[in-house]
């Protein structure tokens, strides 16, 4: 099973899939439009949070970065002058630095993401969508002009209105290797409930991508319940990119090659003549609430 991921909403429901699924049967293909590179080393922020939330080392709070950490380097950096487009912690900058020092040996970016997968004592593979670190940039169209998503997201908390979303260097670049077999040997895609614009259309943008995913099951999870995103910024860039707040306005982002979606339980069903609509309980307060939604998705694979 291939399942797309972003950042949040995903690797919260990676923590009952894991428990319902065998976890080495989890090929969990990852968002990397957002890493940037800080302090001389690669930040891959979903990336990352897949690896932690599987590991269950994930700060649950604020579902990034590792769970009790410390910001004594980045505070010691301020200090210095060096102004950080992240807060990153101590131990989460082991990660980056770890990352950074595979690729200037010469490792892909696929290559450094396993070995640290490994280290974290994860079965399940996490691959990122491209093996050019940082080549393709989501970039947020304002009203104060454009900027990278982590300048629109953390500095300035998601506050200009958004006029559209692109992702810069795209066209440019291929699927990782393994992504690419994967769309080869896999019948089945679960796209997580990550925000369908800055974390997953990155993914399906890669060149053959769309095409392909027609040719396979795919079921998506609603990341909208009641008109609202659960987390982040997704309904001010679905409204830029021509999208409603709603289940209805996911349908229309994936419709082309969708088979299933779900929906939550309280939101109106969509319509649609060639995807089938299945309700569940989608909000995910707790570890408990992601283990039933797993079991729910296990049902509804039959189903398609």
């Amino acid at each position: 099973m291939i399942i797309l991921s972003g950042g949040t909403g995903t690797p919260k429901l990676l923590i009952g899939m894991k428990k319902i699924f065998p976890e080495s049967e989890l090929k969990i293909v990852v968002n990397t439009a957002e890493d940037v590179w800080i302090s001389g080393n690669l930040v891959c922020p979903d990336i990352d949070a897949v690896i932690y939330a599987l590991a269950g080392v994930i700060d649950e709070e604020r579902w990034w970065g590792i769970r009790n950490d410390t910001f004594k380097t980045h505070s010691a950096l301020l200090r210095l002058g060096c102004d950080e487009k992240l807060k990153i912690g101590d131990l989460d900058r082991a990660t980056h630095i770890f990352r950074s020092e595979m690729l200037r040996r010469g490792l892909t970016l696929s290559e450094a993401t396993s070995m640290l997968a490994s280290r974290f004592g994860i079965s399940a593979e996490v691959i990122p969508m491209t093996d050019e670190p940082a080549a393709v940039k989501t970039k947020i169209l304002t009203d104060e002009g454009e900027m990278h998503f982590q300048d629109f997201w953390v500095l300035r908390r998601g506050k200009p209105s958004v006029r559209g979303v692109r992702f810069e260097g795209v066209e440019r670049v291929q699927p990782s290797e393994r992504f690419k077999e994967l769309l080869e040997e896999e019948d089945f895609v679960l796209i997580g409930p990550s925000n369908p614009i800055t974390s997953i259309s990155p993914i399906l943008s890669l060149r053959g991508v769309r095409e392909r995913l027609k040719e396979k099951k795919v079921i998506a999870i609603s990341p909208i319940i009641g008109g609202r995103p659960v987390s982040g910024p997704a309904a001010a860039l679905m409204r830029a990119c021509g999208f409603e707040v709603s289940a209805e306005g996911v349908l229309k982002c994936y419709e082309d090659f969708l088979d299933a979606l779900v929906i939550d339980e309280q939101d109106e069903c969509c319509h649609s003549s060639s995807c089938k609509i299945l309700k569940a309980k989608i909000l995910m307060r707790s570890e408990a609430d992601s283990v039933e939604l797993a079991k729910t998705l296990k049902q509804f694979f039959n189903k398609i």
